[in-house]
């Protein structure tokens, strides 16, 4: 009869109603029988007519609040009863539990109208039956009727606030779940990108050096010195050695600049980007230059967290990429059109400047881990933003110089 969750309290509630009803007609009964009234056997029947209309109610599951089956069942349980009020005044009430049904199962501009019905039957039975009409006799039905129209609206806004609550806390559960994978994922890529920028800043770079060294020591040995095997193998390791770093650092670039170039992955980025209202832009100003894994890492993540940000706190209607390549540097810059900030507003470790607007996470860490990579390799960020002018992120690096080619093209790395 109701398709909301059986907890203890509904439960009881029921068992109360159920209870409630026919231990009222119990009582009509008996008083009929022991008073030996006119109408004893009809009351009888009529009683035993009303409880299994209500049994039924009970049991079929297409009885269910605000539904066309409760409806008629309702009409059933009110048309049996007025019949039994005719012959007892006793059963008058039984209007009260025929109250909460009326009020549960229909809806309120209906079940409003059927309580008053109900009430007034009851009064005009007590009127019909030849019993003294004192103030009573209507305070009694409208009294019982105010008790039940106010329990189950406070029942109903009591229900639907905790289902509120109930979706709130699944959502804040939700959310946590996956700020915990967001996290566990920016940490291992961010692990990825360093141990990639490390091997690449260390490892590859002072193996390529020991390669370079070792070929200019075989050119000036005389082949047929002692040592010059031994050079030529050290110097084939080394090459070795520099291959398999080289793959590591490609093995730890980012997913998104694995299948393409930095320029692909931003238009990736773009198109993949999306928000209420929101056009994403994305343009490439100069001449692209080939750049080191550690200068394509920093600045698509910076485009990254950008974007995310101005997805989920800027409200923005459009917003612009552009990557602009320059005789010493190249710079990335994500200008939005949201509600902006105050920059000033946000200091202290875990507010940093801009830190919901300038693709930061709402803790703060987002802006300075930007920082620090732009600080890394001897390049700038940038944070512009007013209340209500949007937002603009600039970075930029110094394009690194460029090594005279290493013989045969071979250790460059």
């Amino acid at each position: 009869m109701d398709s909301r969750s059986h907890t203890p309290v509904t439960t009881a509630l029921r068992l109360c109603l159920h209870a409630l009803l026919v231990g009222l007609l119990v009582l009509a009964v008996a008083r009929a029988v022991s008073d030996d009234a006119p109408h004893a056997t009809a009351t009888v029947a009529l009683a035993g007519v009303l409880v299994a209309v209500y049994a039924a109610g009970v049991a079929a599951p297409a009885v269910q609040p605000l539904t066309r089956a409760a409806a008629l069942w309702t009409a059933g349980l009110g048309a049996v009863w007025i019949a039994l009020l005719t012959v007892s005044p006793d059963a008058l009430w039984v209007a009260f539990p025929l109250y909460f049904l009326q009020l549960h199962l229909l809806p309120i501009r209906w079940g409003l109208p059927a309580v008053a019905v109900t009430a007034a039957a009851a009064i005009t039975s007590f009127v019909w039956h030849g019993r003294e009409v004192s103030p009573g006799a209507f305070i009694g039905p409208l009294l019982g009727a105010a008790v039940a129209v106010a329990t189950v609206l406070g029942y109903d806004a009591l229900f639907r606030e905790s289902e509120r609550r109930r979706e709130l806390i699944e959502e804040l559960v939700s959310t946590r779940a996956e700020l915990a994978a967001a996290e566990r994922t920016a940490g291992t890529l961010a692990e990825r990108e360093r141990l990639a920028r490390e091997i690449h800043d260390t490892l590859a770079q002072g193996l390529s050096s020991i390669q370079l060294l070792l070929r200019a020591a075989e050119r000036a040995l005389p082949d047929d010195a002692p040592a010059a095997p031994h050079v030529r193998r050290a110097r084939e390791a080394a090459q070795d050695n520099l291959a398999e770093a080289r793959r590591f650092v490609r093995a730890l670039s980012p997913p998104d600049l694995e299948h393409g170039s930095l320029t692909g992955a931003l238009e990736r980025l773009r198109d993949r980007t999306t928000g209420p209202d929101l056009t994403v832009r994305f343009a490439v100003s100069g001449t692209p230059v080939e750049l080191p894994t550690p200068y394509e890492v920093a600045l698509l993540r910076t485009a990254q967290s950008a974007l995310a940000n101005t997805v989920r706190h800027a409200h923005a209607r459009r917003a612009e990429i552009t990557l602009s390549f320059m005789d010493t540097s190249v710079s990335l810059d994500v200008v939005d059109d949201g509600r902006g900030f105050a920059p000033e507003a946000r200091p202290g470790p875990r507010t940093a400047p801009g830190a919901r607007d300038a693709g930061t996470d709402p803790g703060g860490f987002g802006l300075p881990a930007m920082r620090s990579r732009a600080r890394s390799l001897g390049g700038t960020l940038s944070v512009e933003s007013a209340p209500g002018q949007g937002t603009a992120v600039a970075l930029t690096l110094p394009l690194p110089l460029s090594p005279p080619p290493p013989p045969h093209g071979e250790d460059a790395v």
